[in-house]
Formats: C-alpha cells, sequence, structure tokens
C-alpha cells in the first residue's frame, strides 16, 4: 500500500513538473501562410493616359501564369553569344521588385530586371500574360496587349511583333517533359516570336512556374542572317 502511495506521489509530482516546463511562452505558433490571389483580368486592348499609370509597392502574392511577388526569384545560366560566336556563361537572377498600378482597373504591372523572352512590363492571368508600352508616334499614351496564352486546341499561330519588328507568333503545347537544372517538368508551353531575317525567340514555360529555357536569335547589323545571342535556362527558383 505504502509502495503504491509513493508511486503514485512521485507520478502527480513529475506530472507538475511537466506541466510547469511547457509553458505557454515556450509554444511557438504555425506560420501564417499568405493566400496568393488568383488574377483573372483580360486588359488586352485598353488604353491608359500616361498619369492614370503610378508606382505602387505590391507586397501581395498574386497567382496566375506566373507567379509573382517581391520575394519570388528564379536563377538562370546564361550562356551569351556575339552573333553565333560562344562568349561566356554567367548566372543571373530574374526578379521583379518594381511595380505599377493602372488606376483605371486596378491592376499590378511587375518589371523584370533582366530578359528570358518575357515583356518587360507584364500583368499575367491564369492564362495569358500581357505586356504593356507607349503608343508609337502618341506620348502620353500606354496601351495594353496579350503578348503570350494557353492555346485552347494543341497549337495557335498569330500576328505579334517586338519592340521594332512585326512577327508571326506560334504557341504550342508540349508532350514530352522540359528538363533542366531546376528540375523536370510536365506540361509546359512553347512560344516562339519569329521576324523572318530579323529575330526569333523561343521560350519554354511551365505555367505556374515560368520561364524554364530562353533561347534568343537575332540577325547582326546589315545581315538576314540570324545568330545565336543568348541560351538561358533554369537552374533554381525560389517561389511563395
Amino acid at each position: 500500500m505504502d509502495n503504491t502511495l509513493s508511486k503514485l506521489t512521485l507520478s502527480i509530482v513529475m506530472g507538475c513538473i511537466l506541466l510547469t516546463a511547457c509553458s505557454k511562452d515556450e509554444f511557438i505558433p504555425a506560420e501564417t501562410v499568405t493566400p496568393c490571389q488568383l488574377q483573372t483580368d483580360n486588359p488586352a486592348g485598353r488604353s491608359y493616359a500616361a498619369g492614370t499609370v503610378v508606382e505602387y509597392t505590391c507586397t501581395d502574392k498574386l497567382c496566375g501564369m506566373l507567379p509573382l511577388s517581391l520575394k519570388n526569384y528564379w536563377v538562370y545560366q546564361d550562356s551569351l553569344f556575339n552573333n553565333g560566336v560562344f562568349l561566356k556563361v554567367q548566372f543571373d537572377t530574374l526578379r521583379f521588385t518594381s511595380t505599377q498600378k493602372t488606376m483605371t482597373d486596378g491592376l499590378v504591372w511587375w518589371e523584370s530586371n533582366m530578359v528570358v523572352g518575357l515583356p518587360e512590363l507584364l500583368y499575367t492571368n491564369d492564362s495569358a500574360i500581357f505586356t504593356m508600352a507607349d503608343r508609337m508616334f502618341t506620348p502620353g499614351v500606354k496601351d495594353a496587349k496579350k503578348d503570350y496564352s494557353i492555346p485552347a486546341g494543341d497549337s495557335l499561330k498569330y500576328l505579334t511583333s517586338f519592340e521594332d519588328a512585326a512577327a508571326n507568333g506560334r504557341s504550342l503545347k508540349l508532350k514530352t517533359a522540359v528538363v533542366s537544372p531546376a528540375g523536370s517538368f510536365d506540361n509546359c508551353l512553347y512560344f516562339e516570336k519569329n521576324a523572318r531575317n530579323f529575330r526569333r525567340d523561343q521560350v519554354y514555360f511551365k505555367p505556374g512556374i515560368g520561364v524554364i529555357k530562353y533561347i534568343q536569335e537575332k540577325a547582326p547589323m546589315g545581315s538576314p542572317l540570324i545568330k545565336l545571342q543568348q541560351v538561358s535556362t533554369l537552374v533554381s527558383m525560389h517561389l511563395e
């Protein structure tokens, strides 16, 4: 009986010690995950007066074909060429750290720090990527247009342009995986812009991730033959 009572007393004492040790201050709260806001607007064909496009700091996470946040980044291995002649390999990090808002519709436009085949200033919804640029010969007006999109079928051909040349565009759903040092990606898209005798861009793109591979070819001044200028391959990324 005394032995049983001793064991019971010891159990109560140990329980009190453990309860005291697990004080409220020592519990670490679970990290709060900020939800991503899905973008669905379609600004293609809209025009904005320059005064309605303002500098804006976006602290939200916006989802679409390309996940956008000030904290996201993509690391690329860039092989650089001078008109087909290899120059060097370097590593560059793509970030979108400059944002603007079009006040008439409340859309956030993101500006990148490097070229991987995407528009320099873009908005993206769940099925397309849009660009906004100054209207030619009309100061003070900016126009939005669709640059890349997911085709309704297996492929799509359309008219597009570079900044200084008209081009033929093509979107294609790829049936095989695109492999890079960052991983193997299924259900990718292939985007192509081709201005004959001037420039050709090829973009391998994974919706929800970004550009996996980018190839740029351009004709030297005075020549109609396009030459390899850049190959960028995704090495790693950080997406929140």
